[in-house]
């Protein structure tokens, strides 16, 4: 529904300048590659039923990250062309983190259940979460506002953080993780080990 509400706020508003039409070029290819990669390699933490209060209020949760292109559009802010080269930049970083390291971990696991220690999981144990920040934190930039920053560490400290704790927690029934653990970091790399 991204790309509908970000050219909704666009006609409403009347701003096609270029930072919402990048912003909606790549929030609106991202929601996109979400719907390929649940078609092609799906997350099974998305397959778990929820009952309806919970799925209200993930919706209105992950509406929040509508404020971003609300901010951006209805504001009609010059953004710098410095900004919105960093903010694309970030973004293909962040998309090819996230799919690619999913990828890996769906097949991986769908040959053999076991640890992950290679690729994209080498240096970093969330590899994927680290690339879904970035395509955030690069949706944040174009704001130009500290409210979707804000909104990014609530979800990093509510959503992300204890996901990531969740799965150190599942993955301690293999015998090399704690050695793994000790030479990789949480989200981002450890270089050192």
């Amino acid at each position: 529904m991204t790309a509908f509400v970000v050219l909704g706020l666009m006609f409403f508003y009347n701003n096609f300048t270029i930072a919402p039409l990048v912003y909606l070029a790549l929030h609106g290819t991202y929601g996109l590659l979400w719907l390929l990669k649940e078609k092609i390699f799906p997350d099974p933490y998305f397959k778990e039923q929820i009952n309806f209060l919970t799925s209200v209020t993930g919706f209105i949760f992950l509406g929040s990250y509508w404020i971003a292109p609300y901010i951006l559009i209805s504001s009609s802010k010059s953004v710098p062309d410095l900004i919105i080269a960093a903010s694309i930049s970030i973004n293909v970083i962040g998309v090819f983190l996230h799919f690619a390291s999913d990828t890996q971990k769906y097949f991986s696991l769908k040959f053999k259940k076991d640890l992950i220690k290679d690729g994209f999981f080498k240096k970093i144990r969330n590899t994927n979460y680290l690339g879904e920040i970035l395509i955030y934190l690069s949706f944040a930039m174009l704001s130009m506002s500290w409210i979707p920053f804000a909104i990014l560490a609530i979800f990093f400290f509510v959503v992300f953080l204890p996901r990531m704790i969740k799965k150190d927690k599942s993955l301690t029934k293999y015998s090399s993780f704690e050695d793994y653990k000790k030479k990789t970091g949480l989200i981002l790399p450890k270089f050192n080990a």
